[in-house]
């Protein structure tokens, strides 16, 4: 039931990103770009997921518990640090340069275009670093 779950809800994430575009750099990138091919079409998708996701919350977290899990698996961690914003800026820069969100970049390598493979290629490649230096540093801990 879960991996049925997963699928029905990994498809319908799917299909609502390419229906709206998004796995299209080029329509993100000109987001970007105030000054001159301006699209706003992407604040309107933000928008529409933000505001899915408000009230699916709401009404989801009135539940006893989830249906295919035992427990919510809620965030617990509240605190602004130097990780978070870091994290967020590359998560930013990234997004700004290659136009690909890593959510939407999953979808996308149905396409079948190489440029979706090098991005997801270079996402896996940079969590693994990050998990690489996140041990380190935590053996650092432990020794020290």
């Amino acid at each position: 039931m879960r991996i049925l779950s997963a699928l029905l809800v990994g498809l319908v994430f799917g299909v609502g990103i390419a229906i709206s575009g998004m796995i299209n750099p080029a329509k993100v990138l000109n987001f970007f770009d105030v000054a001159g091919t301006w699209d706003p079409s992407l604040i309107f998708v933000m928008g529409g997921a933000l505001l899915t996701t408000f009230i699916g919350y709401r009404l989801v977290l009135k539940r006893p518990g989830p249906i295919v899990e035992a427990e919510f698996k809620l965030p617990t961690n509240t605190v602004i640090d130097a990780r978070l914003i870091g994290g967020s800026a590359v998560f930013g820069l990234g997004w700004g340069i290659a136009g690909f969100c890593p959510g939407a970049a999953v979808p996308a390598l149905g396409s079948g275009r190489y440029e979706v493979v090098a991005f997801v290629a270079a996402l896996l490649t940079g969590l693994w670093v990050a998990k690489m230096i996140q041990t380190k540093q935590a053996d650092r801990r432990v020794t020290a």
